[in-house]
């Protein structure tokens, strides 16, 4: 593929070597703008290989000491095409055979091989994998916990307000000392995984620390609901929920970790982030990160008890629970 600037392009190559036959090669090149070495390359080339000569050659080097054996590259469309592995578990067998080599590296061939992704690997072009949905029974037996990490947003607003190049976004800009970062707010939710009723807080970080003091509090906010007891709690592998003092807000529940990078596997809480993303955090134009804060427990209420979810039968979560809607006003601001 030519650059943009290249001068010659096949059919210029063409019309080189047809001008060259009758004209010396320097009168040539001068007068296509070339250098004298330029057009001897595509001459010659055409003597020796016709016109094949003058396509593009590959920049791959001729010599390359570090490249995978080829027997190892067949392993590896081996393990994809009759054991359906991913890059990791193919990495792992290899190791296990004496062959050392890296996940990127293996990526990196099966994308070559056009099997980097399941419906390749099934001539229909069908994905091979049998969706399996996170059904919960009762109200309690699963709950997910996940952060969403969103821009704390400036005093008086941010760009969506007053455009990235305004002179406001100019002063915000400005107002940052050097070498600091950008703050963030954390909003930390909890949903029940039968009746999608959840619980959400802003809060200044993703400790192990503020993690746990949210899981109480979302405890308490479902007891309220009739929730009494949460058989599992199944959250990422984030570093809040992996540390030794999150045990303490078990109470006898079984805490479930997602496989790695896995994100569909908490798809639950997943969904409802979209939904608070969509709805809420960019919905609406903020003029500081109190009012957005403010707002929260606003959308918490409308969410629950007032806008209808397709899972509960285009009903609010709260009519899946036998308490129902509670002590909520019909109307509020």
């Amino acid at each position: 593929m030519h650059h943009r600037n290249a001068p010659l392009s096949l059919e210029g190559r063409r019309r080189l070597v047809q001008r060259c036959q009758t004209r010396p090669i320097a009168h040539v090149a001068a007068e296509m703008g070339i250098s004298r070495q330029c057009a001897s390359k595509w001459v010659n080339r055409w003597r020796r290989h016709g016109e094949a000569g003058l396509l593009d050659r590959p920049s791959v080097p001729h010599h390359q000491p570090t490249a995978t054996p080829a027997q190892v590259v067949a392993r590896i469309e081996q393990l994809r095409r009759h054991r359906k592995y991913s890059a990791r578990r193919i990495a792992t067998e290899l190791t296990a055979e004496g062959i050392t080599i890296s996940v990127r590296t293996v990526g990196r061939h099966l994308l070559a091989l056009g099997l980097n992704r399941r419906r390749s690997l099934d001539p229909t072009g069908a994905s091979n994998r049998q969706p399996r949905r996170i059904l919960a029974r009762w109200p309690g037996h699963m709950v997910h916990l996940d952060v969403k990490k969103t821009g704390e947003i400036p005093h008086g607003g941010g760009w969506r307000i007053h455009d990235k190049n305004s002179e406001h976004a100019r002063q915000v800009a400005r107002g940052k000392t050097r070498g600091t970062r950008a703050r963030y707010t954390y909003l930390h939710s909890a949903i029940d995984g039968y009746s999608h009723l959840a619980y959400t807080e802003a809060l200044p970080n993703e400790k192990a620390r503020t993690a746990i003091g949210f899981t109480h509090r979302a405890r308490a906010f479902f007891a309220r609901h009739g929730i009494n007891h949460i058989h599992r709690l199944v959250t990422d592998n984030g570093a809040c929920y992996r540390a030794h003092d999150f045990a303490t807000v078990l109470r006898g529940a079984r805490h479930q970790r997602i496989t790695p990078y896995t994100p569909r596997h908490n798809g639950k809480i997943e969904r409802y982030n979209r939904i608070l993303a969509e709805e809420f955090l960019y919905a609406h134009a903020w003029t500081s990160e109190h009012h957005r804060t403010t707002a929260l427990a606003v959308w918490n209420i409308h969410y629950n008890y007032h806008r209808p979810h397709t899972a509960a039968g285009d009903q609010p979560p709260a009519t899946r629970l036998d308490t129902g809607v509670t002590n909520v006003m019909a109307s509020y601001s």
